[in-house]
């Protein structure tokens, strides 16, 4: 596996915009902040990397704002805050069983929430400042979180 990830644009002929560098193992996901503006890209080298838009360029594919490494297994899941658009969480697999919290804008890990189990999902609600998991537990369960 290369762990790259590969900017499309469909609507044009020669359609990849660039190609992103970083990860050494799987890429298990790709989320766009809700402004456009920020890429996060989760994997199986247990790295979550941020790329800012202004910073993406043909010549520059290797370029990331922040390269966060404080998950001991691979970085499943994230989404973006619907009301803080610097705030990012993400869900660790197997080992790890933890939720982070991530400023984007200094890359800093504001909060860690051990949960016990692997983090399958996370999913922001758009109303109100909670955040909602679910789990690879026996129990299958769902988790609420407030976050301040």
């Amino acid at each position: 596996m290369d762990g790259k990830i590969i900017n499309n644009d469909v609507r044009v002929r020669s359609h990849i915009e660039a190609t992103f560098a970083g990860h050494q193992l799987e890429v298990c996901g790709l989320k766009w902040s809700a402004s456009g503006q920020q890429l996060a890209s989760g994997g199986n080298d247990n790295l979550l990397y941020t790329r800012d838009r202004s910073m993406i360029s043909m010549h520059s594919c290797s370029q990331w704002l922040h390269r966060l490494k404080d998950h001991s297994a691979g970085v499943r899941v994230h989404a973006w805050c619907p009301f803080q658009h610097n705030l990012l969480a993400s869900g660790g697999g197997g080992t790890d069983c933890c939720i982070k919290f991530w400023t984007t804008h200094t890359g800093a890990c504001l909060d860690s929430v051990d949960t016990g189990s692997h983090v399958c999902a996370l999913l922001w609600n758009k109303n109100e400042r909670e955040l909602l998991s679910s789990h690879g537990s026996m129990q299958n369960q769902l988790f609420g979180s407030i976050h301040h």
